[in-house]
């Protein structure tokens, strides 16, 4: 009985014993998996499709870097910092592979389902310098499309220096712009910008860089499809839009007036001096009933945003078809971040059923009056170029409230704020006017590279 019962104490332990020995031995060898093939080969297997690959630097800010910088700074092979020249960044910028606008991704192997596990690189316009440029601009001063009082050529001006520079991004190569090219890819297509008179000046400038600023039979009058013409008096015709066919492409290139983006209605459409509701909640009218035949619609709303302006153009604003009493909603600022939120949700809402639309929110155009506003004396004489400096460093736009808008949606955002903002002294300014014009630029200008930026994305 007794050795019996001492069997029985010692079998529990050899169960423990085992277990010890068991559990030493998985240790061991989860230590040396990296060396087991088979345990090894079938993690990396399965990390090929489930571990993300690292962001293209392109995608990666560094908050360190302002906005905007005369001389960038570029770290050596020991780790230090070192200023970086215009021309050391020129160059080094020739051994980017950049042909196009994205990178598309390669293929990897063992992937069962097809698909890319590298992410595609996008290339940031924005991002980049002025550089000099000794060729002519892209049209003549004459062009027909253009308003006089803003062909600084024809003004009392005498320095045209700010015709002298072209941009260049620094994560690519922008292509240049063909005029035949863009009519080719834009055949049967309609480009409709739509805003404030920077989008008219967008608009004359696109068209003159098509035309090269000449007069050409390939290119129609089409307003009046649009009803833009409306008969004022004697014969006047008063526009609320312009519109252009080329005839060898089918290609309609139109700008249509609206400020603030806002369904505009009367308060009373039977009296003559009415007050207007401008719906924040509502889109303009022409955008709503010609959306189906526009395949390129490029909008922004800015400087128009104050009470000054509201009240000058007699309107009242609305939301839910009713007064905006909400002390919130009020404020001007407030209510301008609730109709960039609100068309940018619905047009992003009608892309779905429109496959062959593409939107662009161009970004504010910076305003240049110094020591004081447009109304208070406030100039700008500076005609040295890059004063302010030359290049924009920072991967994240500089126009918050439409970057933050255009975030995760299908609308694409035409950031041109912070290249521009460089660029003081190719304002119209005083010539020609005999107040400063500040706000609006020299043609050809700086508004010919915003349609270079578009062109390059569509």
């Amino acid at each position: 009985m007794e050795k019996k019962g001492g069997d029985s104490f010692r079998f529990p332990g050899k169960l423990l014993f085992l277990a010890v020995l068991a559990l030493v031995f998985m240790t061991l060898l989860l230590r040396d998996r990296d060396r087991n093939p088979f345990i090894s080969s079938h993690e990396s297997a399965q990390n090929q499709y489930t571990t993300p690959p690292p962001a293209p630097a392109c995608f990666l800010h560094d908050p360190s870097n302002s906005s905007v910088s005369m001389e960038p700074e570029m770290k050596t092979d020991e780790g230090n910092s070192q200023s970086m020249t215009i021309e050391e960044r020129e160059e080094a910028s020739e051994n980017v592979d950049s042909s196009a606008t994205s990178y598309p991704p390669e293929k990897e192997d063992g992937n069962k389902n097809g698909t890319s596990l590298v992410e595609t690189k996008v290339c940031n316009y924005a991002k980049g310098r002025w550089v000099a440029d000794s060729r002519p601009p892209l049209y003549t001063v004459g062009c027909k499309y253009m308003q006089r009082n803003w062909a600084c050529r024809l003004t009392n001006r005498t320095d045209f220096s700010y015709e002298d520079y072209r941009w260049q991004p620094i994560d690519c190569k922008m292509p240049e712009f063909e005029p035949s090219d863009f009519l080719r890819r834009m055949q049967d297509k309609t480009v409709a910008f739509i805003g404030d008179s920077l989008s008219r000046e967008q608009f004359q400038s696109m068209m003159c860089m098509l035309t090269r600023g000449e007069g050409s039979p390939d290119v129609e009058d089409v307003a009046d499809k649009y009803g833009f013409l409306k008969l004022i008096r004697k014969g006047a015709y008063h526009h609320h839009g312009w519109a252009y066919r080329f005839r060898s492409t089918n290609t309609t290139i139109l700008h249509t007036w609206s400020a603030r983006l806002c369904d505009r209605k009367p308060i009373n459409a039977t009296d003559p001096n009415t007050l207007y509701a401008m719906h924040l909640d509502g889109q303009p009218a022409f955008i709503r009933e010609n959306l189906n035949q526009i395949n390129v619609l490029v909008i922004n709303t800015a400087h128009h945003w104050s009470k000054t302006m509201v009240n000058m153009d007699k309107e009242v604003m609305y939301v839910n078809g009713t007064p905006v009493h909400d002390k919130f909603l009020r404020n001007i600022e407030n209510a301008k971040i609730f109709k960039v939120n609100n068309i940018v949700k619905w047009l992003d809402s009608e892309l779905a059923s429109h496959p062959n639309l593409q939107v662009f929110f161009r970004t504010t155009s910076p305003r240049h009056f110094f020591k004081g506003e447009w109304n208070t004396g406030g100039k700008c004489d500076n005609l040295v170029p890059m004063t302010r400096g030359s290049e924009v460093l920072g991967d994240e736009s500089s126009d918050k409230i439409v970057a933050a808008a255009v975030q995760g949606t299908r609308v694409k955002i035409l950031d041109i704020t912070a290249l521009s903002d460089l660029r003081d002294e190719a304002h119209i300014s005083h010539y020609g006017h005999k107040a400063n014009d500040c706000l609006h630029w020299c043609l050809p200008g700086v508004p010919d590279t915003w349609n270079e930026l578009l062109s390059a994305q569509v």
